[in-house]
């Protein structure tokens, strides 16, 4: 089982190009790297945020009020904390990276 010895090695082979990339393209490359990396730290923060935000409420109304502690179990309650997680994460993070792709699109003269 596996990949036969000949596939890998034709695999291993095409990852080196004949083509060698310009300052510039590595310029961009690295910037599109740190976009990438930016958004996800700031879409991480948001996440942890958005979870203490939306537990607290979502635990002491779970407790006190008579109807959501009969119709909202366990499960319900994890759904909607990760569910606000969730949304806080990708927002953020996609509102980040882009505004970091604006940022770089700009004409610099070099």
């Amino acid at each position: 089982m596996g990949i036969p010895s000949e596939l890998r090695d034709l695999y291993a082979s095409r990852k080196t190009s004949l083509l060698i990339q310009s300052p510039q393209e590595d310029a961009k490359m690295l910037r599109s790297k740190m976009c990438t990396q930016e958004g996800v730290r700031a879409g991480t923060k948001a996440a942890a945020i958005a979870c203490v935000a939306s537990a607290i409420p979502t635990l002491i109304v779970c407790r006190k009020v008579p109807w959501a502690k009969a119709n909202i179990n366990h499960t319900g309650q994890a759904l909607i904390i990760s569910a606000a997680s969730i949304a806080g994460y990708f927002i953020t993070a996609d509102k980040t990276i882009l505004e970091c792709a604006r940022r770089n699109t700009h004409y610099k003269p070099s």
